[in-house]
């Protein structure tokens, strides 16, 4: 399958990956990776091909609705994790405990939160990565330039404003599948 998820994502689409383009997968088992800008549907899918392509094995999470019949299994079988998105819980603290139970977890977020436009991001991510004590990978969904640009792994500090504009910068012109917001 890995030879279609390539036709497809390198020749039929047009993409390409540009990078860390391993993810860092010989020594960083556990991480949080974050995807941006998050505009569409159609990033779920570019991130499956770019997962099956690298062989970078990836999780991420939603809401536990999702993982009923019968969607249940299949997002399971890719890596979905389900979570209670109840009021009155710490969510970070319930997310980053994911990586105690898991040898090998790189945890896949959008840090808008939402496919909606956002003037900042969410700080949830960062939260978790700082609390389970594992690196932040970058990667771009580029619609524009037809690329998956993916950092190498950056350990949060405790400068939260300087870390939030290194990330930031990382994102600079790239444009997502969606470019204009209502």
């Amino acid at each position: 399958m890995r030879w279609l998820a390539k036709f497809i994502y390198l020749k039929i689409l047009g993409w390409k990956i540009v990078g860390n383009t391993n993810f860092s997968k010989d020594h960083i088992k556990k991480a949080v990776i974050i995807a941006a800008p998050h505009t569409s549907w159609h990033d779920f899918f570019i991130g499956l091909f770019l997962r099956k392509i690298t062989g970078v094995k990836t999780n991420f999470i939603g809401k536990k609705e999702l993982f009923k019949w019968p969607f249940g299994y299949y997002f399971r079988a890719v890596g979905g994790r389900p979570v209670d998105r109840t009021a009155g819980q710490n969510k970070v603290e319930v997310i980053s405990k994911l990586f105690d139970n898991e040898n090998e977890f790189r945890l896949t977020l959008a840090p808008e939160g939402t496919r909606r436009k956002v003037d900042k991001w969410k700080t949830g991510f960062y939260f978790i990565a700082k609390q389970a004590k594992v690196p932040i990978i970058m990667f771009t969904l580029d619609f524009k330039n037809k690329q998956n640009l993916i950092s190498e792994p950056f350990y949060p500090t405790d400068n939260m404003d300087a870390d939030f504009k290194f990330m930031s910068d990382f994102y600079n012109g790239v444009e997502g599948k969606v470019k204009a917001f209502s």
